[in-house]
């Protein structure tokens, strides 16, 4: 007699903590995998498994995520674009999931004179966290500037006169408009993303394509259902 088949581990799916986090999981729900544990206000767990036991969530921070998925400790994540754009991490982003939309901009005092991006001074200051963002683009530009990096609050640096400008993230322009700031230009638009790690992707016995493909079709997104993994690039 044959010894039982052993069930397959479950799939790991790292999801951020945070404005993502709701929409992501309400996606998964469509997709038949329910997290929904993790929007419990008493949850302390950081390792999540879904109510049907085939998958498991991690709850990391957004800039994480694809952490876990490039080292292969999470098969799957939800991201924002803007992070994958940052980090360039090798992993394979397969569908736009369209919720966490926001913009990197180039942020000023509204009292400047600057009104585009390339109206800054050579060898100015920048401040922002996105500072892999911020340099490709000003190197388009062809201006040279100085990058601070900061991990928050960066709209105190035209407040304070530690840098001309910011790059940041803008979603409503509130923050900025409470601040005395304005965006002038923007570098691109952000979205969350579902992404995989390649080898995992190639290796997949069917299971993650299959909630790829059921992800993909609650977000709409046509053409995506059969992603390929390739390699993220700038």
């Amino acid at each position: 007699m044959s010894a039982p088949a052993t069930p397959p581990a479950p799939i790991t799916v790292a999801l951020a903590k945070g404005a993502l986090l709701r929409d992501t999981v309400q996606r998964f729900a469509a997709a038949g995998l329910d997290f929904a544990a993790v929007l419990d206000p008493g949850n302390r767990l950081l390792m999540v498994p879904s109510r049907c036991g085939r998958a498991r969530a991690l709850l990391v921070r957004n800039a994480d995520v694809p952490v876990y998925v490039a080292y292969g400790q999470a098969q799957l994540g939800v991201v924002g674009y803007d992070v994958l754009r940052e980090h360039q991490l090798p992993v394979a982003q397969l569908v736009d999931l369209g919720f966490g939309a926001c913009r990197m901009s180039v942020a000023v005092k509204a009292s400047s004179p600057y009104r585009r991006a390339a109206d800054l001074p050579a060898h100015c200051r920048i401040a922002s966290k996105f500072t892999r963002c911020a340099e490709a683009f000003f190197e388009d530009l062809d201006l040279p500037v100085e990058l601070i990096h900061l991990a928050g609050s960066v709209e105190l640096g035209p407040i304070t006169g530690m840098s001309e400008a910011i790059v940041d993230l803008v979603a409503t322009g509130r923050t900025l408009e409470e601040n005395g700031l304005i965006a002038i230009e923007d570098l691109f638009h952000s979205t969350a993303r579902l992404v995989a790690h390649p080898l995992a992707l190639r290796l997949d016995d069917g299971r993650l394509q299959g909630i790829v493909d059921r992800v993909a079709t609650a977000s709409g997104a046509a053409g995506a259902a059969r992603a390929v993994a390739t390699a993220l690039s700038a």
